[in-house]
């Protein structure tokens, strides 16, 4: 019997998606395996398949898309039985949505036009979701009340800088809110402990069950959610009032989720000065570094392919936010020094396919199509650093990542940008260079493929410094201590 149950709550990573986030993820589960596991995973879609091979104490999974169905019923709420739902259908007149809803959407419209308030302990998203457990959601949003106290609001909060935002601007904002805050309509499992790896959207969950049912809420950060949605948001496709409501409604999610954890716990120190900021207890925040299995990820020679040549490889998803243009533009760079250089980049091409298809223009504008490649999914991680003799990362934003000890604990040193928890890990064992500096990039790359002693004392000692600091283990027992206290 399992000492106690967990929810653990993600979003567009575990059990759907690779990467380091579910790396880690998977770890936690098969590592702690006198607990059960619930995973609570939000992600964009609805159509999604399983990557991993869940361990057999995950106990279910309970699937929250954001986007992709006309309803929560039709696919959230599949569990609730049809006379509940059409209760709650019946129970959802324009009176109650005015008496019962407009005054909590005004508080938290409210909430989301301030950088702190009183709103931000975490009652009110327990308050909208107790009120969507007894009405409909769908016509909850459309009601004309609800979108008269919208209107109201964006009219009342408008920057005077910008211009007048206009119906659809408005319209097109309460559509992402409501998608957004989906996670409120869904029935929260009822488990010992709730442990979201984001402060965003799966930690509504966690906030929920701390008010509902007095459950211990934790906050692994990984990246720093609410910087990571400010990049996204300030260059997505959006008008200038949709692009500030959201970066209002991104910083109200993360103060909530940081006033309402009882430990937050980064993968990286970086992280406490973005945390504190947005309401974190210092108190709280207790960083627990990543780690590998170093028996997984040993040094072997370069296979026959790659034996010939100088191999950069890396290993990343090729979005945005991992700035694979950089890496790209520092091939250039290289290949002046070292003409028959080789980037093999492995890693998803599904996840942002128009950025894909810019990079592979990119390449193309270069000349690059012999220096750089995109080699897609790898059968074998563990072998993956040792067909190059250093590898790259380029993100413009990270945690502490997996990446980077893998290949540390290959022999294989690592040119990074200096961003998040990276210098944490890499520092004297690497080159560190700023974020989207091209030049400087190709500059390191060129300084270790050049240099066979430097890069052969780098990768020996980076090896010794895993086997020494960042071993699964030591991050494990991290996690351990921190649901014993939480269940004490």
């Amino acid at each position: 019997m399992a000492d106690a149950t967990v929810l653990l709550c993600t979003e567009g990573t575990y059990p759907f998606l690779g990467g380091g986030v579910s790396t880690w993820c998977d770890i936690l589960c098969r590592e702690l395996e006198e607990y059960d596991f619930t995973l609570y995973a939000v992600t964009g879609e609805p159509e999604v398949r399983l990557q991993y091979e869940l361990p057999p104490n995950v106990r279910s999974v309970v699937h929250i898309p954001l986007f992709g169905t006309y309803e929560p019923a039709e696919f959230i709420l599949a569990s609730v039985p049809p006379r509940v739902l059409a209760a709650r259908r019946r129970a959802t007149t324009p009176a109650a949505v005015a008496a019962g809803f407009d005054g909590l959407l005004r508080r938290l419209l409210a909430a989301i036009g301030t950088r702190s308030g009183p709103d931000d302990d975490g009652r009110l998203l327990w308050e909208l979701w107790s009120y969507f457990q007894e009405h409909d959601w769908r016509r909850t949003w459309k009601a004309e009340s609800t979108w008269e106290t919208f209107l109201q609001s964006a009219r009342e909060t408008a920057d005077p800088e910008d211009a007048e935002p206009t119906i659809a601007d408005v319209a097109g904002a309460m559509r992402l809110l409501s998608s957004y805050l989906v996670p409120l309509s869904a029935p929260v499992p009822r488990t010992d402990i709730v442990h979201t790896t984001i402060a965003g959207f799966p930690g509504i969950a966690g906030v929920v069950a701390a008010f509902e049912h007095g459950t211990p809420f934790l906050v692994t950060e990984h990246g720093v959610w609410v910087r990571e949605r400010y990049i996204a948001v300030s260059s997505g496709p959006y008008s200038a009032f949709s692009k500030r409501f959201l970066m209002g409604l991104s910083g109200y999610l993360a103060r909530v989720n940081y006033r309402v954890a009882r430990v937050i716990s980064p993968v990286t120190a970086f992280n406490r000065r973005w945390e504190l900021p947005y309401g974190a207890p210092d108190k709280r925040i207790v960083p627990v570094p990543n780690g590998i299995d170093p028996g997984m990820f040993t040094p072997t020679p370069k296979p026959v392919a790659t034996a010939g040549r100088p191999v950069v490889v890396a290993a990343a998803r090729v979005i945005p936010l991992k700035d694979i243009e950089t890496m790209i533009r520092s091939a250039v760079v290289v290949r002046a020094a070292i003409p028959d250089v080789l980037y093999l980049v492995y890693g998803s091409l599904d996840a942002d396919v128009p950025y894909v298809e810019r990079c592979r223009t990119l390449i193309a504008e270069l000349g690059l199509q012999d220096s750089f490649v995109f080699a897609g999914h790898h059968a074998k991680p563990a072998d993956l650093y040792n067909e190059g003799d250093i590898s790259a990362l380029s993100s413009i934003s990270e945690g502490f990542p997996y990446t980077v000890l893998e290949s540390m604990a290959c022999a294989r040193p690592v040119v990074a940008t200096d961003v998040g928890g990276v210098r944490e890990a890499l520092d004297g064992y690497g080159i560190l260079v700023p974020p989207r500096d091209h030049v400087a990039f190709g500059e390191a790359v060129v300084t270790l493929l050049r240099d066979n002693v430097l890069r052969t004392r780098l990768g020996r000692q980076a090896r010794e410094a895993v086997l020494a600091r960042f071993r699964t283990e030591h991050s494990v027992e991290g996690y351990r201590r921190f649901y014993a206290d939480a269940l004490a």
